[in-house]
């Protein structure tokens, strides 16, 4: 069965012309199938723009890199395969997966060969599990969370709270951060709506939403998920503020949602929509190179790219051992490394920390609203 899996969902294609004896490699494990396409697409998209960019400069301490791309079908198991093939294949570090529920299995693996993974997964429990080779390239949910609820308390003035999440690894993590926000804040959860993974018809969950007095409701589900649950609210006439974190209000949830997406705010840790100059070029080239534009998924996988290069430069050698040791308590300056965008640190557990944005979709843009300190 392994080998089945490893024949249908290892790609081979090297991303980049390389020298035959290239000896950096990079795997890059995402969603390319299943529901969660979308999402890793958009980051693998990110990684390959971010690395032909450092060849095109010369490499990584004068070697070029070498990716590989390796689909995890959105399905734990296989991505757990994946990335054993990776490792078995002699890569340096890993990027992907996005989805949480693989991430969990997946990570273990690289943890016990030694190999550093840059993660677009926002599950809280996945910096909670003591691995020194998670390196997230986004928030968790429980450092993007309590920004939004702040946000949604001081300035939306909200007490009265609905909430619509995945029942999923990803949902969990999402809800218990926010039911831990609200208690905080003292808000009050009038309904806790539950959902399943890659959930088609949410018209009964919309029809129970539209008879709760509420202020807001936070609503926590996968992009396409998102989508489906804004087309719905739009056709049954919701007028409820519908808040929540990037997976409500990205690019892609915009593209798929149309005007749907209209009115929906929420928190997020990357927007092309900023106002950053090093974020406005490199949305540009991705435009121009993948003819669509990139949402936080693609922002992600560039950041991670432009993070193992001045790693392993700043350590002076690609070895995975290094690189992970020195992720531990890092802070990368735009300065010093403008690839990763914003300036950034990670903790001693992997968790990320930056500037991020309070948005509200608006004629099928993220309009910013308010620039939240890291935390």
């Amino acid at each position: 069965m392994f080998r089945t899996l490893t024949a249908s969902a290892a790609t081979a294609l090297a991303l980049i012309a390389m020298p035959a004896l290239a000896e950096l490699k990079i795997g890059s494990i995402v969603e390319l199938s299943g529901p969660g396409a979308a999402a890793g697409t958009n980051f693998r998209d990110g990684v390959r723009m971010g690395f032909e960019e450092i060849n095109a400069a010369g490499g990584i301490l004068g070697e070029q890199v070498a990716v590989t791309e390796y689909d995890s079908q959105t399905d734990p198991q296989v991505s757990r395969a994946m990335v054993q093939k990776a490792i078995d294949d002699g890569v340096v570090a890993i990027t992907g997966t996005v989805f949480s529920s693989s991430t969990v299995v997946n990570m273990l693996v690289a943890k016990q060969a030694g190999i550093p993974q840059f993660t677009g997964s926002e599950a809280p429990s996945i910096t909670a599990m003591n691995n020194p080779y998670i390196f997230r390239t986004a928030f968790g949910s429980q450092k993007g969370v309590p920004k939004m609820a702040k946000y949604m308390a001081d300035e939306m003035g909200v007490k009265k709270v609905a909430v619509v999440w995945a029942n999923t690894e990803f949902g969990k993590g999402g809800h218990e951060s926010f039911l831990k926000e609200a208690e905080a804040h003292g808000f009050e959860i009038v309904a806790d709506l539950p959902t399943e993974q890659a959930q088609t018809d949410f018209s009964a969950d919309v029809v129970k939403l539209k008879g709760i007095e509420a202020d807001a409701a936070f609503v926590y589900l996968t992009e396409e998920e998102s989508a489906r649950f804004l087309r719905e609210a739009r056709k049954q006439g919701v007028t409820l503020p519908l808040v929540g974190e990037t997976t409500l209000i990205g690019h892609k949830v915009i593209e798929l949602a149309g005007d749907a997406a209209n009115g929906a705010m929420g928190h997020v840790g990357l927007t092309p929509d900023a106002n950053i100059p090093a974020m406005t070029e490199m949305v540009e080239k991705f435009k121009a190179k993948f003819n669509y534009t990139p949402d936080h998924n693609a922002i992600k996988g560039y950041t991670a790219a432009y993070t193992i290069k001045c790693v392993a430069e700043m350590v002076g050698e690609a070895d995975s051992q290094a690189i992970a040791d020195k992720m531990h308590g890092l802070t990368l300056t735009v300065a010093e490394c403008p690839g990763v965008l914003m300036d950034v640190s990670w903790d001693e557990t992997g968790e990320m920390s930056r500037e991020s944005f309070f948005v509200e979709v608006q004629d099928g843009k993220q309009v910013v609203k308010a620039i939240l300190p890291p935390n």
